[in-house]
């Protein structure tokens, strides 16, 4: 037994001391350039006092040689607003990185700018020092100023006074933000609102969230992620929550990448000239509300764009309500969806329902766009004019031989410009079933662009 003891460790000495032999590298300088996966890394909008997303620049030996690169390093040094990790470890200056022949290392980059960092671009490069020269992989980022709004266990996150939000600071939220009851909250073009993850803003009752965008200058509602590709992902931040008995006004704003973009309770709401899009459950659910809409956009919501329950009062102009929901097949995917009766745990509330719909498009990918669910012995009064549908028979209401139904169309499309999220153009082309078939309203109509409309008109947000 003793033999095969000192056999056994005689053999695990013998293989370790081989494999530490043979693991005695010499790494060379590199002989030839290093080559990168990419020459540039454009880092997401970010914004004082917060950290980027963490990105990767992969750095290629392609020597049959094993090397030691002599630096790394930022060239902004300590100052930058760049931070970068070799190897496992953080800093802004390496030296003697080694890289085995034929392999790769990652260097991984994220920029995190002070409170007093200017609101501009951010720019610096990682510099890579061989024998064969100096490589340089350039970082860009925006900076942007923010004002936080952070809900804490110490700090409810209310505002308790008449409010203005000016667009000199991005506005960022964490938890809950709530309008104190009967107070204003006023947001002026411009301004950009981030949302964090499961973050949201709650008006209280009787009060006013007023939003006043102009054309090109639309205020933004989103989650505080800025890369691009969170402009198509839904459930970034939870919503605007609107409290029975507060008023939302809303002109040009743009709401999008959230789990439901408004919720409307026994409240009043105009929305005007504003693009809804992306939402994990509903564009707007409403609840009890008083709602009108002129020139409104939605598109890419899970269960419905604008979704309205327990009954109320919806006056629909001019309005777009396509809904190409491609990210779950099973979600119901509607462009409307309303019915007099809503549930709240263990109680149903049932009211009457007016809903009006003039020169709009409700269109999907789907048989049937709109969804409409009457209560037995409540009102559900409804009618579609001058308006394009995706049709079929089980959309609750018979669209032939119906008083409800005027001068519409079902079933004919509408020929968006693009209707795909990453660049969304719900505008009507050519040949579009839309064109000239909506009916003047008021004199001196204009479309969500500003462009005056044409008599007859065009149905939807856009003039064509």
């Amino acid at each position: 037994m003793k033999l095969r003891v000192l056999l056994g460790l005689a053999f695990w000495c013998a293989l370790f001391l081989f494999s530490c032999k043979n693991d005695d590298i010499v790494f060379d300088t590199p002989a030839q350039s290093l080559k990168f996966s990419t020459d540039t890394v454009f880092c997401d909008t970010v914004y004082n006092q917060m950290r980027s997303e963490t990105y990767a620049v992969k750095v290629y030996n392609n020597d049959n040689k094993d090397v030691q690169i002599p630096r790394i390093s930022l060239e902004g040094g300590n100052a930058s607003l760049y931070r970068i990790n070799v190897d496992g470890k953080a800093g802004t200056d390496f030296r003697n990185v080694p890289l085995r022949k034929n392999d790769s290392l990652f260097v991984f980059v994220e920029i995190a700018p002070t409170a007093n960092a200017p609101e501009a671009i951010a720019e610096d490069k990682v510099v890579f020092e061989t024998s064969a020269g100096q490589q340089k992989v350039t970082l860009f980022s925006v900076v942007q100023d923010a004002e936080y709004f952070i809900q804490s266990d110490k700090n409810p996150n209310i505002l308790t006074e008449d409010t203005t939000w000016k667009n000199d600071k991005a506005k960022i939220i964490f938890g809950d933000l709530t309008l104190a009851e009967g107070k204003r909250l006023t947001v002026e073009k411009g301004t950009k609102v981030y949302f964090h993850k499961k973050s949201g803003l709650n008006i209280s009752k009787n009060a006013m969230l007023d939003v006043q965008g102009e054309y090109q200058n639309e205020v933004t509602f989103r989650g505080d992620r800025n890369d691009t590709r969170y402009d198509t992902l839904p459930a970034n931040w939870n919503g605007i929550r609107m409290e029975a008995a507060s008023t939302l006004n809303m002109n040009y704003a743009k709401v999008y990448g959230g789990t439901v973009g408004l919720q409307l309770k026994d409240n009043i709401a105009t929305i005007n000239n504003s693009i809804i899009h992306t939402f994990q459950s509903f564009g707007i659910y409403a609840i009890g509300a008083n709602l009108k809409t002129n020139n409104l956009v939605m598109n890419n919501c899970g269960e419905a764009d604008l979704a309205i329950f327990k009954g109320g009062s919806y006056n629909l102009t001019y309005s777009t309500f396509a809904n190409y929901w491609d990210l779950n097949g099973s979600l119901s995917g509607l462009s409307i969806y309303a019915t007099n009766s809503w549930k709240d745990g263990d109680n149903e509330y049932k009211e009457p329902l007016v809903f009006n719909m003039t020169n709009s498009i409700a269109y999907n990918n789907l048989s049937n766009a709109v969804l409409f669910a009457p209560t037995t012995g409540q009102v559900f009064n409804y009618n579609i004019k001058n308006s394009l549908l995706k049709y079929d028979d089980k959309a609750g209401f018979a669209f032939e031989n119906n008083n409800n139904i005027q001068n519409s169309i079902k079933n004919v499309e509408p020929k968006f410009a693009n209707y795909y999220i990453h660049k969304m153009n719900l505008r009507v082309k050519e040949g579009s079933g839309a064109i000239g078939k909506g009916i003047r309203l008021v004199a001196g109509e204009k479309d969500i662009t500003g462009t005056e409309r044409k008599n007859p008109s065009t149905i939807g947000a856009y003039e064509f």
